[in-house]
């Protein structure tokens, strides 16, 4: 295989992305592109949180309230910046077409049943977390939907979110709405919509389409511009809609 990096853009794609102007959502914030591509450090508070501010007090507050009823809202993953996420595609994506023999088009496809490209994941934000109960004691994947469903081991943890989660400003992204396209169903996966829905509008308002041409890492040369308006469409945009 050969290897594309992102550690090795040429000139030219550095240029073009970091003389790309911010994005400006109104007087008070503005993101850049660095930022919402997970290219830039953020400020992230609590110790095995990593949120932003504003969305960690949330989560704080949600979590006390949980153990009330006595669930421990454990984080299993948070903030991951674009380096993270390129180890996980190129991960999975080596997985794929060398030890299991599948065709690169064919490997991106399952990749992202619950992967996101890197550069385009709501991880970056500092905003989204993927949480399970910690008090239950899980074998194997935690992050399995079944273990979410009426029987399994986080049913209780689902309710309680399903209930509770909204008042603490945090959604559900990937919902399992019949006519929900993208993505597969994540039980687990929360986002802190205050700043995440403008930061997805800011998000929106990039040449998504260009910034992924640009990018060097396992698959990229097979984004194809049909490719990526489709992944726009059912994946970045294939979310619960009171996130949009």
């Amino acid at each position: 295989m050969q290897r594309r990096t992102f550690l090795k853009k040429s000139g030219l794609t550095s240029i073009a992305i970091a003389t790309m102007p911010p994005i400006i959502l109104n007087s008070e914030k503005e993101y850049s592109i660095l930022e919402l591509m997970g290219k830039e450090d953020i400020k992230l508070y609590g110790k095995e949180i990593n949120l932003r501010k504003e969305a960690h007090d949330a989560f704080v507050e949600m979590k006390k309230a949980a153990y009330s009823a006595g669930i421990d809202l454990k984080v299993v993953s948070s903030y991951r910046n674009f380096e993270r996420q390129t180890l996980i595609w190129e991960r999975k994506y080596a997985k794929y077409t060398e030890d299991n023999g599948m065709e690169p088009l064919a490997a991106i496809d399952k990749i992202i049943e619950y992967s996101t490209i890197p550069g385009t994941s709501r991880h970056h934000w500092g905003t989204d977390i993927d949480i399970v109960d910690g008090y239950r004691k899980v074998e194997g994947n935690v992050l399995d939907p079944s273990k979410f469903e009426e029987g399994g081991p986080y049913e209780d943890f689902k309710n309680w979110m399903n209930e509770n989660s909204e008042k603490y400003g945090f959604y559900l992204v990937y919902t399992n709405h019949p006519k929900r396209k993208g993505f597969k169903y994540e039980p687990w996966h929360y986002s802190y919509a205050p700043i995440s829905k403008p930061m997805l509008t800011a998000f929106r308002r990039k040449n998504i389409l260009l910034l992924l041409q640009q990018e060097d890492f396992y698959g990229s040369e097979h984004f194809t511009n049909g490719f990526i308006k489709s992944y726009v469409r059912n994946n970045i945009l294939g979310i619960n809609k009171d996130l949009l």
